[in-house]
């Protein structure tokens, strides 16, 4: 394909041009913005210091910030933490009787390249007043690093008024002078930087490369990531993207260049034409994180259902009438099948959140375990993967009464994957020693049941 064939398919414009497209409408079934968790242990819960869990639970952390590290010399990097208005709590408690959000961040960054050696530390004491309108709160300081190295940021957040803290790890490494770390992404207007690679189809960027002067950039366009994993009881290997790009082309590049990636897919950027690796922005379509049309909601339901289900609603003319169908089977009545139905694409939205990569969150292997298991009770992260523990049964006793000596858990563990793409991909780890309930979990569903590991026999 030339590249004017396709900047005239509007897979990407280059400057301040308007692109037109068709989208199908429909009006949104639901709000999908209620809790995750439907349902409480009965077992005693042990303080566990090293329990990342809260992570992936937004009931049980308020805060959840974004975080990004760049390169803005050879030896120095850049680490940025951007906060949302809720994400703060303000209080006029103060000598000045403003709203005023008091924050401590502090960050140490290992080489994971010469065995976890501390490389260097920073503080960040923020005392943030709030303003009104203001949508996003950006705080950065200077961090020392050494070329060809892989490192890994341990954050620790403090809200000094909640007394809540928190903790991240931020992966990053200088192993190449054109890597996703090289480049800082920003809002064309506002100038604002972009802690997220998605991007809408109408939304104009800027990518800043932060160790030199170059003038053109290498655009690689993929088609969108498609398959879903399969179920974690079959030892299949993970479905990765393995096709080549659908074309590449070569514009102008400046700094404060608008760039704009309408259609839905994968764009590769490098400044450099022999690079192997760039930056990445996803187009994932005009609904992303959340799921409301009945075409774009049947997709997730490929972990519930049967192939013949999948296959007549996707080839249905009445698509929200087939959906409604399938819910009401499993939940028997219209309350009890809305209440699924919330439970069920309230984590496909937050599995969006959390694990996107170069494909959305609940497409990837993660996604599918958080979707049908439900948020993890246990979370141990490293340099090399996380581990995701779920509370098994309780033992009953011999008067039928329940009780805990010791918890126990089901564990699925998950490695971290190195691809151009994305800092977020991680695959799971199968063996045919790992039983994982998969089939008791669809089962559960199916009846009408979220399913949890720990879920009482008669519920």
């Amino acid at each position: 394909m030339q590249d004017k064939d396709w900047m005239d398919k509007g897979l990407i414009y280059n400057g301040m041009f308007r692109f037109k497209k068709n989208f199908l409408v429909y009006a949104p079934v639901l709000l999908l913005l209620a809790a995750v968790l439907n349902s409480c242990s009965t077992s005693q819960q042990v303080l566990d210091s090293k329990d990342l869990s809260y992570l992936y639970n937004p009931t049980k952390n308020p805060i959840a910030p974004r975080y990004s590290i760049t390169s803005i010399s050879e030896n120095s990097a850049l680490f940025s933490i951007k906060f949302y208005p809720t994400d703060l709590f303000f209080s006029e408690a103060n000598p000045r009787g403003v709203p005023m959000a008091l924050m401590l961040v502090t960050v140490k960054l290992f080489n994971v390249s010469s065995g976890n050696v501390l490389a260097d530390t920073a503080v960040m004491n923020l005392n943030i007043v709030k303003e009104t309108g203001r949508n996003e709160y950006v705080y950065s300081t200077e961090l020392n690093v050494e070329k060809d190295q892989k490192y890994m940021a341990d954050v620790k957040l403090l809200d000094k008024l909640r007394m809540t803290v928190v903790q991240a790890f931020v992966p990053y490494n200088t192993t190449s002078e054109f890597n996703r770390y090289t480049y800082t992404a920003r809002s064309h207007f506002e100038k604002n930087p972009l802690f997220n690679p998605v991007v809408r189809e109408n939304e104009y960027v800027n990518l800043v490369y932060n160790l030199g002067l170059e003038d053109s950039l290498y655009i690689s366009y993929y088609k969108p990531f498609t398959p879903v994993p399969d179920p974690p009881s079959m030892l299949l290997p993970e479905k990765t993207l393995d096709y080549d790009p659908d074309t590449t082309m070569v514009i102008p590049y400046s700094p404060g260049q608008p760039l704009m990636f309408p259609a839905r897919g994968i764009y590769l950027c490098s400044v450099n034409s022999d690079a192997k690796d760039g930056f990445t922005f996803l187009n994932l379509g005009d609904e992303y994180p959340g799921i409301t049309k009945p075409e774009t909601m049947i997709e997730p339901l490929v972990y519930l259902a049967t192939s013949d289900e999948m296959n007549i609603m996707r080839a249905s003319v009445r698509p929200k009438a087939d959906l409604d169908e399938f819910w009401i089977k499993l939940g028997g009545n219209v309350d009890k099948s809305r209440e699924l139905i919330r439970i069920f694409y309230t984590r496909v939205q937050y599995s969006n959140y959390y694990f996107t990569s170069y494909k959305e969150g609940w497409r990837t292997e993660r996604g599918m375990i958080y979707i049908i298991y439900g948020p993890p009770d246990k979370v141990y992260k490293s340099a090399e993967g996380e581990s995701w523990g779920y509370r098994k049964p309780v033992i009953k006793s011999s008067w039928g009464g329940r009780f805990s000596v010791k918890d126990e858990y089901l564990f699925f563990n998950f490695r971290k994957k190195d691809d151009i793409f994305s800092d977020n991909d991680y695959f799971l780890s199968r063996s045919e020693t790992l039983v994982t309930y998969w089939d008791q979990a669809i089962a559960s569903w199916r009846r009408g049941i979220v399913y949890r590991l720990d879920n009482p026999e008669d519920l």
